[in-house]
């Protein structure tokens, strides 16, 4: 059914051929997140060229990816968990109960954003240590982070309210939310580290205000006319249902996110551990590969993103058909993303780790690890559209327990296992085997999952 450009967004979800639809959703979230990807890192590119400290600078930015993706995680704990349920009882017609969840997600976001702030300016330094800092990098972690911490509200704001903006299908206008903070982002980066001679600390007040820009942004909008789902104050009022399946949805996610920072503290110790006096390079160049893995997921989170709506809509509708077809489109994209990023990460690693270093020694050590680490990642295509899916049709049970299973149940087990073995090498090793591992066992679970929902909606 073709539908004109006036038509409303519902109708398109439920009626609209699906692949013009999930490009036309798709794209602007995809751009959305790569673009989203610059505020770290493109600090870490300017912190990286930094004269004479470039690569100890890098090291200690490397140290506070942890406490940044559990700021990111809770985002996503309530955004990812409460707009696709939105969006399903935008599906089945219900627009009180979908109202609910963005006015419970608002006061949830500002309750958390004002409780991390807190307790991460409390505990900074002992939790930087405690993630593998040593005398040299710990001063440019500290710095960085006691300024990133003051915009945790904003992060929460600008990241879990942009979710209900691309859960409606307003995909160009979710990835204005994000463009507009990383522009703002990349051209204050300069004018702070260099023109004011503020170095990290320059960093890091670059990103705060254009989180705070991004905030701004995506708020005005959920308070327009142009939104279907306003925020409103008689919504705001916490209903304990609505945060607990938003929550036990969002789980998925916020745990794919808290692994990552569980993952990438554990393999620093490792790194300090098995790397002997290269230690503090290998964490370095963790740090280029930890950005690199950044750029490869957006893309595909972009794709799922764009897709959830679809699914979630005709989930409420109970329309298998076009669940099904948007899955199957997902895939190509998905798999198709992965293979062009998993060739430039094998054949062109030396390019890539030149746009965060001049450093010919770390240069050399990342040529290795990335080839090593990513190996395998083009399978991953297929794993996150399957792992995906099944929070976009509110699953809590399964997107839990894969929101686990690469990260927690088989890449840390194998990183402590193997470098016994092969020493430093293992834990970059790791990686590449459980990507493997991951994608069959969630493709049988995902297969059997679907034919079950085509005999119940039958």
């Amino acid at each position: 059914m073709k539908l004109n450009n006036k038509t409303d967004m519902s109708e398109k979800l439920a009626h609209a051929e699906i692949l013009p639809l999930l490009l036309r959703l798709t794209i602007p979230v995809t751009v959305a997140q790569l673009v989203n990807a610059a505020y770290s890192i493109v600090d870490r590119m300017y912190i990286g060229r930094m004269p004479g400290v470039g690569t100890t600078a890098l090291s200690g930015l490397g140290l506070t990816f942890p406490i940044i993706m559990m700021i990111t995680a809770f985002s996503s704990l309530i955004g990812m968990g409460g707009a696709p349920l939105a969006s399903i009882r935008l599906g089945a017609g219900d627009k009180k109960e979908a109202q609910l969840y963005l006015g419970n997600a608002f006061s949830m976001l500002l309750i958390i954003g004002a409780v991390l702030t807190v307790v991460c300016i409390i505990w900074k330094d002992p939790m930087l240590m405690a993630f593998g800092a040593s005398e040299a990098t710990l001063p440019y972690a500290s710095d960085y982070l006691g300024v990133y911490l003051v915009g945790t509200v904003f992060v929460q704001l600008a990241l879990g309210l942009n979710s209900f903006i691309n859960a409606q299908g307003y995909a160009g206008m979710g990835m204005a939310t994000v463009v507009i903070g990383a522009v703002l982002n990349v051209v204050l980066d300069p004018i702070f580290i260099y023109v004011f001679d503020m170095g990290i600390v320059g960093a890091a007040v670059a990103t705060v205000i254009s989180q705070f820009v991004s905030a701004i942004w995506v708020v005005g909008f959920l308070c327009s006319k142009k939104s279907k789902l306003n925020i409103t104050l008689r919504d705001m009022r916490l209903d304990w249902n609505i945060v607990k399946s938003s929550c036990a949805l969002g789980v998925s996610m916020f745990t794919f996110l808290i692994n990552e920072s569980i993952v990438v503290i554990a393999l620093n110790r490792l790194l300090r551990q098995y790397g002997g006096t290269a230690g503090d390079l290998h964490i370095a160049s963790m740090a280029i590969l930890s950005s690199v893995g950044q750029i490869f997921f957006m893309p595909l989170k972009g794709i799922v993103q764009g897709a959830q709506p679809i699914i979630s809509y005709n989930m409420g509708a109970r329309n298998y058909p076009r669940i099904r077809q948007t899955i199957h489109y997902a895939r190509i994209c998905s798999i198709t993303c992965a293979v062009v990023m998993w060739a430039a990460m094998v054949f062109l690693p030396k390019y890539i780790a030149l746009a965060f270093t001049t450093d010919q020694e770390l240069i050399r050590m990342t040529v290795v690890t990335m080839r090593l680490m990513y190996s395998t990642v083009f399978v991953l295509g297929m794993q996150m559209v399957n792992q995906n899916s099944f929070i976009a049709m509110g699953n809590t049970r399964y997107s839990f327990f894969f929101g686990i299973l690469r990260k927690v149940l088989l890449l840390l087990p194998l990183a402590f296992i193997l470098p016994i073995f092969t020493g430093v090498w293992g834990i970059y090793a790791a990686e590449a085997i459980s990507n493997l591992i991951s994608v069959v066992v969630t493709h049988i679970v995902f297969t059997k999952y679907l034919n079950r929902l085509k005999l119940e909606f039958a």
